[in-house]
C-alpha cells in the first residue's frame, strides 16, 4: 500500500465533511426501504454506511437496538 502525499498533513478544506450536514442528514432523512442499499445490514466489519446516502441514519440505530 503507498503511503497518501496527505500523510501527515492537515486534509484540504475541500475533503472536510460539513458536519451541521452530516448531522442533518443523520437525523431528518429517512432511508427508502425499496433501495437495497439503504437497508440494514451487516458484513464481517459491522453495518457501514453515510447519512448522506441513506444508508446510516437515526432510523437504522432505532432498527439495529430493537
Amino acid at each position: 500500500m503507498d503511503i497518501s502525499p496527505l500523510a501527515g498533513k492537515p486534509a484540504p478544506k475541500e475533503m472536510l465533511v460539513d458536519l451541521s450536514r452530516l448531522e442533518k442528514e443523520y437525523f431528518e432523512r429517512r432511508p427508502d426501504l425499496d433501495h437495497p442499499t439503504q437497508r440494514v445490514s451487516f458484513g464481517t466489519s459491522g453495518h457501514r454506511g453515510s447519512p448522506f446516502d441513506g444508508s446510516f441514519t437515526e432510523a437504522h440505530i432505532f432498527a439495529i437496538t430493537q
